[in-house]
This record gives C-alpha cells, structure tokens and sequence, in this order.
C-alpha cells in the first residue's frame, strides 16, 4: 500500500506542475474532458471501487479543492470520516492468538436443539430451553434461540393451528373402525367375522368368527374389544361403521357407555371406511383366496396366523414401511449379506418372512 501511494502521488504531482504550465485555453480543454468523461462513468457505475491508496490521494487532495468545486467531489465528508474510522479500527484491532469469548457447542447439543424444534412447531425457544433442562442439558435460553436462528428456524412458538395432514394424524389416534366380512366353506356354510382396526398403527383386532351374528353376540365381541382397549391404555373417541343390520343397539350402547361416539357411514360409501376395507382386500388377496376353509376352527387358526403376520411383520406404506407393532424397531443396515438371509414360513408356506441374522 505504501509504495502505491507514493507511486500515484508523484503521479498527481507531476500533473500539477505540467498544468501550471498551460496556457489557459489547454487548462480549460483538460478539465472540460475529464469532467465530461466523469459524468460519463458515474451514469455507469453506481458505487466505484477504491484501493486504500486512492483513498489515501483523494483524501488529501480534498483539501486542495475549492468550496464551490467541492458540490461536485464525488467523495462527501461522511465517506472521509469513515475511512478514517476504519483505519482507527485496523490500527487497533490485533489478531487472536487463540480462541476466546465462549466455547463452541458440541454438534449433539446443536443437533438435539434443531430436533426438538423440528418436532414440536409450537415450541418456542423458551420451551425447548425447558425441555433440554429436564434431560440435564445445560444450555442458555440465547444459546437456543441462536443455534435456531442459525439454521433459519423462527425461535418464537408457531402462533397458527396445525396443517391437515398433522390435524388428522393427531385424530387418528382415537379412532377405530369395524366391520364384518363373510367366508364361505367347502360345504357352503357361511362364517362372518367381526374384527376392529385401529386408524393410526393399522393394528387388526379379530373380536370373533360365527355362522350366526345375532345381537347378543356381537354386543359380546364388543364388550371383550372394550376391555382389550382398557388393558392396553388406548383412548379411544369415535368408532366407524357401517349401516350393516348386524351391528345392533346393544353393540352401539356398549361403546356409549365408555365415551366412544358411533359414526356411521353414508349409505353405499365404502370409501368412508377405508382402514377397514382395505383390511378385507388384503386378507382376500393374500390369505382366504388362496386356500379352501373346511370349518370355522379352521378360519380361526388361519385369521389368527395371519393377523399376527400382519401386524408384526407385513410393511405398511402409511407407516413408513414398518408393521403396525414393530413401528421404530427397524434397523439400518448399510451393506447387506445375501449369506445372512433367513425365511420363516407362514400357513403352511403361503406366506413367507424374510430376516436378516447376525
């Protein structure tokens, strides 16, 4: 910087002395030029970059300048008194020697922070703050509210209701549907079978199988089914069903009783009641339309293997490819082995299960 200061000075002083020399018709001619030239170049350039050494010559070259002249200097005293502010801070600002001011967070705390945010929109970088305090985490609420802002995350709580598709995540999980479907044996003799789904795993609960559903009988199946769901801790708000005559006022007043709301669907809209009717695709697909049913003992073992089929092990797309009781069990393996490869038959070979052994 210095040898290019002193070069462009001895330049600007030479000029100097060589207009001193001119007559003033060439006086006029060198300003009018560069004056027109400069007009030129400012409609081009909205801001012109300067090296320190043409800061350094326009600096002091301003004090030459006249006060009427001055209106035209393109460099105002506000731009004067920065510069030199800028050289009072690289005058005294000295390079770090090492690290100081607070230590780096770790990338587990960063990324649990994030996580936590992503999962709970609601949450605002207070409440994330809490929840990091409750698992021993010890972490400053402007610590979280930074890493958020660092990775474009608003820290303040999401102010508006959940989309569609979370809204109806969240009611799924207080739902179940019902229906019967009807198997017919070798001899002709009609069986139905009453079963349950749960709307958010998937999970199929088989109530019973009988060649005559009369009201007692599947008010029975409902009361097992109520205790069942008691066991199991499961909430349960509003249960779908058809308009099939089979379902009775007693089975209606058993849910009633425990809080559970009957929604019944429209006249012919199958599509009302999907988590069901798909169920009874699937079990004709792969199960009932593949072998013959002799008696109902026999459909009693068949639904009850593949039942367990389907909820431990058979991939659902809805869940992510995961069966209904094995949500969050599956592991990542990044290079398989064919040699590792091990298959468990289901009713009698009909079914196969594939799994990979140590």
């Amino acid at each position: 910087m210095a040898l290019s200061f002193l070069y462009m000075a001895f330049v600007r002083v030479l000029q100097m002395l060589r207009l001193r020399r001119c007559d003033h018709h060439e006086l006029a001619v060198e300003v009018v030029v560069p004056r027109h030239e400069m007009m030129i170049l400012r409609r081009q350039v909205e801001r012109p970059a300067l090296r320190p050494a043409d800061r350094v010559v326009l600096a002091g070259l301003s004090r030459l300048v006249s006060k009427a002249d001055r209106v035209r200097f393109f460099v105002q005293p506000e731009t004067l008194l920065r510069w030199h502010r800028d050289l009072v801070r690289r005058r005294w600002t000295h390079p770090q020697r090492g690290r100081s001011g607070r230590p780096a967070l770790s990338k587990g705390t960063v990324q649990l922070v994030l996580r936590l945010a992503r999962e709970n929109p609601n949450w605002g970088y207070r409440r994330i703050h809490g929840e990091l305090a409750t698992m021993g985490v010890v972490l400053a609420p402007s610590s979280v509210w930074a890493i958020l802002r660092r990775h474009g995350v608003d820290p303040s709580p999401r102010r508006f209701g959940p989309t569609w598709s979370e809204f109806l995540r969240a009611q799924a999980t207080t739902i179940l549907a019902c229906d019967f479907f009807h198997v017919d044996t070798v001899l002709l003799r009609r069986l139905y079978v009453l079963f349950f789904t749960e709307a958010d795993t998937r999970r199929v609960h088989v109530s019973g199988i009988t060649a005559n559903p009369g009201g007692e009988w599947v008010a029975q199946q409902a009361r097992n089914l109520s205790f069942a769901l008691v066991e199991q801790g499961r909430p349960t708000k509003f249960l779908i069903r058809d308009r099939d005559t089979k379902f009775t006022a007693s089975f209606g007043e058993v849910f009633r009783a425990d809080g559970i709301r009957i929604i019944r669907t429209p006249i012919r809209s199958p599509r009302a009641n999907a988590f069901a009717e798909r169920f009874v695709g699937t079990v004709r697909r792969e199960c009932l339309d593949r072998r013959l049913v002799f008696h109902r003992h026999q459909l009693e073992t068949v639904l009850s293997e593949f039942v367990d089929h389907y909820n431990e092990h058979r991939p659902h797309r809805s869940l992510a490819q995961q069966a209904p009781l094995a949500i969050g069990e599956t592991l990542q393996i990044g290079d398989p082995d064919p040699g590792q490869l091990r298959r468990s038959d289901k009713l009698g070979g009909l079914i196969h299960e594939h799994r990979l052994v140590a």
